[in-house]
């Protein structure tokens, strides 16, 4: 029986999250025993291994979405386990990434500047699966899968209806620093092209030759929620913090404008980036 993976649980902490998915892996439990299957019988409708149910119901594995949906189904929940499927998808990210997960979700706004790697929200799925392999100290296989379908399910922002705006700033040694090898930043670059095509998408290249530099400050996201005020998140060495208070938000949002400004205007940074492509740089 072919055995799909599921997404790792969080390593043992103080995360409140921890709880919910041992209080939701409880519920299937007891869903399951009503229903009259074994763990292997379950397993057998869903395509997984016994033991994979049992370390879902067992708070160790995060079921996907369409694993809840199928669960529900299948054990005659009557949405009762539907209703969790966004807690439980939260409970992919890092606990100092959930805030901003919950505001980027129905963020009407989203613009990012990009110093180190390209953004998670432009990543490729073989860039992703790079960056947290070579991550140091190393991951399980079954946390780096986590991670990469919990990075990818953030790429539904620009499926959504109406659109959000959204506008990157890359420097340019971010399109240069080969993560994972050629071939994975070739394709990295022609995503980068793709994703500039849609209309409500600006990506523009800070170039290293710039004198005037208006952020050396690190990475850092301005949000606006649907009918909110805009919001920052920084985030650095496995922590970041949203922040609300109007004045410092004001003052990272003036940086990111004149870093606009400074910055290579969208058609000559295309430009910049097929040339990359193309390694004439």
């Amino acid at each position: 029986m072919t055995q799909i993976p599921e997404q790792a649980v969080a390593q043992p902490s103080q995360d409140p999250a921890d709880e919910l998915l041992r209080s939701f892996g409880r519920q299937i439990k007891i869903l399951r025993q009503r229903a009259g299957h074994t763990q292997a019988d379950l397993g057998q409708l869903l395509g997984y291994s016994e033991a994979l149910v049992a370390a879902i119901e067992q708070g160790r594995r995060i079921p996907r979405p369409d694993t809840i949906e199928k669960l529900d189904q299948l054990l005659e929940a009557d949405g009762m386990l539907l209703v969790m499927k966004r807690p439980v998808a939260l409970a992919r990210y890092p606990a100092f990434f959930r805030d901003a997960a919950r505001i980027e979700e129905t963020a009407a706004e989203f613009h990012q500047y990009a110093p180190l790697i390209m953004p998670g929200m432009l990543q490729t799925e073989e860039y992703a699966r790079t960056m947290f392999t070579v991550w140091r100290p190393r991951r399980s296989e079954a946390e780096i899968e986590q991670m990469v379908s919990a990075r990818l399910a953030r790429h539904k922002l620009f499926e959504r209806a109406p659109a959000p705006v959204l506008s990157f700033v890359l420097e340019e040694a971010v399109l240069q620093r080969p993560i994972g090898g050629a071939e994975v930043l070739r394709g990295q670059l022609e995503h980068l092209l793709l994703v500039g095509l849609n209309p409500n998408v600006e990506i523009q290249v800070m170039p290293t030759r710039a004198i005037d530099h208006a952020c050396v400050d690190g990475p850092f996201t301005l949000m606006v929620p649907e009918g909110g005020e805009q919001v920052a998140y920084l985030e650095s060495q496995g922590s970041g913090r949203v922040i609300s208070c109007r004045e410092t938000v004001r003052g990272i949002a003036a940086r990111y404008g004149i870093i606009r400004a400074q910055a290579l205007p969208p058609r000559e940074s295309q430009r910049l980036i097929e040339k990359s492509l193309q390694g004439d740089l």
